[in-house]
């Protein structure tokens, strides 16, 4: 593959691997109640100030990423922030009282289906980070660029 394309791939994995953080860090800030209530149902205390510093670290390291700025620290903040939101919010079973069960089942199967979307989106961002933002990016115009064809 030549350098041309290795580097236009790695742009474009970094755009679409940003672009759902940047996107989902903004409501965090906006209105914290949905999220806060996910963390207080986790057990998990400070639950407000937790889903601001959640939508802050979403913006500013998906924007690294986009950027291409410390693409590999970001890159490895996402993979580890993405595997701990698969284990902490998405890997039991959802059981609703009242609801039927084909309904907490169906709610059970997507809340497996986010659990493995982290886990996927985490496996991009340490693809990332061996391979670095590569040439169209920050840290490529600033000499730290490692794949090469």
């Amino acid at each position: 593959m030549s350098s041309t394309t290795t580097n236009s791939l790695l742009l474009v994995g970094r755009v679409l691997l940003s672009a759902m953080f940047i996107l989902s860090g903004f409501p965090k800030l906006i209105d914290p109640s949905g999220t806060a209530g996910m963390i207080t149902n986790a057990g998990i205390p400070a639950a407000t100030l937790l889903t601001y510093v959640a939508g802050i670290f979403e913006i500013l390291a998906g924007l690294a990423v986009l950027l291409g700025f410390k693409t590999r620290i970001a890159a490895l903040l996402l993979a580890a922030f993405s595997v701990f939101t698969a284990l902490v919010f998405h890997s039991s079973a959802i059981n609703i009282p009242g609801f039927p069960d084909a309904a907490n089942g169906m709610l059970s199967m997507f809340n497996q289906l986010n659990m493995m979307k982290n886990l996927t989106i985490a496996g991009g961002f340490l693809v990332l980070a061996a391979a670095g933002a590569g040439a169209y990016s920050i840290d490529g115009r600033r000499g730290s660029v490692a794949i090469t064809a």
